[in-house]
């Protein structure tokens, strides 16, 4: 069992480090403030910040685009969207880039390696039809586009995806999609223009063969954003979360993917990658959030000591610094899984990562955020964003219990 990255994902999470300190880390801070200035003054928060183009046209020029490709999938794609070494990446190879590129809250947007884009761009990778693949994954890839995934609905326990109420019906060479979904990840932003839409299909079928998974434009009639979502009160423009109507709304039957009652099939080859990334993003705010949590705590003085010691602040960073290092290497063992033995073989230690890491992160940047009393609850600093972040990860792509109740019944199983 190797969790080392190759020679080439070292160096992409080298480069990838020494951008996000030299390139965006200077402007992160102006770059928030500048939405909240815009929100407060009425003006338009939603539209990206020009210096996100300047800065995605840095990181495309240096290969720093697309890293997330998965190795074994890519195709042509990698060397033609300007990934670096014309190839995708593995598992673990990608866990190492992702970790770097979580220390900021825009960096993934930047590389073009931006949740859920990196999901549907995958589905579309792995599961389009050579014209779906040029109409919506070639402007993604290129960052013309962005996307969302309509999923989970407000009117059901959308934790059991079989619950799912919305609709897409066939109707010819037609397909039609009603219902209504919420949390759909970057649909606040002007620039998504595709849906990945799952709805109910045949309610007679298998509960896993019943929903399909269609690709619904932004713009078809009958497509409503009825308001966009807040998570803890942010807003997190400009990609933000939306709640979207779809009534009667018509779509080529050709805009399936895979074919109808072939959404779970998709599900389980998008989810598996995706939570690593998203936990390696996260061990990344946890490494960042300690950082701040070490400067605050060597440089503050109070009582006549520095923080460090005082009211056992020292031991708090210690087991910091061991919940981080357990859970990467717990991330790496899924990462590592992934790629050796495929989703199905990965199922526990998948859902393993998705419970222990967002909560080893909210604890670790909560402790920061003690460490840095007062500010550390303002926008001053990241960490009341970084902490809103992990605790909504704990009901993202699955609720800690949905995943406990995973692993609980895999490891039952071998006492059968």
């Amino acid at each position: 069992m190797d969790f080392s990255p190759s020679p080439r994902a070292a160096d992409l999470a080298a480069r990838v480090r020494t951008f996000v300190d030299t390139e965006i880390a200077p402007i992160e801070h102006d770059y928030h403030r500048e939405i909240t200035r815009l929100r407060e003054s009425g003006g338009d928060p939603w539209q990206p910040l020009p210096v996100l183009d300047e800065l995605k046209t840095k990181a495309r020029a240096q290969g720093l685009w697309n890293l997330f490709l998965p190795a074994g999938h890519e195709g042509d794609y990698a060397e033609r969207f300007g990934t670096d070494g014309g190839t995708g990446l593995s598992n673990v190879d990608y866990a190492s880039v992702a970790e770097e590129t979580g220390r900021s809250f825009i960096a993934p947007l930047v590389l073009n390696c931006n949740a859920p884009d990196t999901g549907n761009m995958e589905v579309l990778l792995k599961y389009g039809t050579p014209e779906q693949r040029e109409r919506w994954l070639e402007p993604l890839l290129d960052g013309r586009i962005r996307s969302a995934f309509t999923m989970t609905e407000p009117d059901v326990a959308s934790s059991d995806a079989t619950n799912m109420a919305a609709t897409a019906v066939l109707d010819g060479d037609e397909v039609v999609v009603n219902g209504r979904k919420w949390w759909s990840t970057g649909a606040g932003n002007p620039d998504c223009k595709i849906f990945v839409f799952m709805g109910l299909t045949d309610p007679d079928a298998d509960r896993h063969s019943r929903h399909t998974m269609v690709l619904v434009p932004r713009d078809t009639p009958g497509v409503t954003i009825e308001r966009r979502l807040t998570a803890m009160g942010l807003y997190d423009e400009p990609l933000g979360h939306a709640e979207i109507s779809f009534d009667d709304v018509r779509v080529p039957a050709s805009n399936i993917l895979l074919g109808p009652g072939r959404a779970f099939e998709i599900a389980q080859g998008r989810l598996g990658p995706g939570r690593v990334h998203h936990c390696m993003r996260l061990i990344g705010l946890a490494e960042q959030a300690l950082e701040l949590a070490c400067r605050r705590a060597t440089e503050r003085v109070a009582f006549g000591r520095p923080l460090a010691k005082l009211g056992g602040n020292a031991e708090r960073i210690a087991d910091a610094r061991i919940a981080i290092d357990q859970a990467r290497l717990l991330v790496l063992h899924a990462a590592w899984k992934l790629d050796t033995q495929g989703s199905r073989a990965a199922l526990s230690e998948v859902s393993q990562i998705k419970v222990a890491v967002p909560l080893m992160a909210q604890q670790v940047i909560d402790m920061a955020i003690q460490l840095h009393g007062a500010g550390g609850v303002s926008d001053d600093f990241p960490l009341a964003a970084a902490w809103t972040s992990a605790r909504t990860l704990r009901l993202a792509d699955g609720p800690d219990e949905v995943h406990r109740g995973v692993v609980a019944k895999l490891e039952l199983a071998k006492y059968r």
